[in-house]
């Protein structure tokens, strides 16, 4: 059985920084290829971050210059660093597992975190 646990959202003023983790069970995050949504009230689910199987790393261009996903095999982790965060950036965060396809959207993913509140005040 695959899950996805995130942790490390908070409340942080802008201009700050916050890490959030997603430790995953169930598989190897160095077999497939991971990633961040995030889902601000009354919007859609969005496309942050992705990395690949290959170790390959991709940012939404909203976030490119301020996010970073890596991942850590042995913890069989998967981390998002976010600095500068804006009061925009506020939204429940999930990481993702992928199975194919079009790695930028809701429809290619397999499993689901429960997923962590970021609050960016200004």
């Amino acid at each position: 059985q695959v899950r996805l646990v995130e942790s490390g959202g908070g409340l942080v003023q802008a201009g700050g920084s916050l890490r959030l983790s997603c430790a995953a069970s169930g598989l190897a995050v160095s077999s497939v290829t991971c990633g961040w949504f995030r889902q601000a009230p009354g919007k859609e689910r969005e496309f942050v971050s992705n990395i690949r199987w290959v170790s390959a790393t991709y940012v939404a261009d909203s976030v490119k210059g301020r996010f970073a996903i890596s991942r850590d095999n042995a913890k069989n982790t998967i981390y998002l660093q976010m600095n500068s965060l804006k009061p925009e950036d506020t939204a429940v965060y999930y990481c993702a597992v992928f199975t194919g396809g079009n790695y930028y959207s809701t429809n290619a993913v397999a499993y689901w975190g429960q997923g962590t509140q970021v609050t960016v005040s200004s």
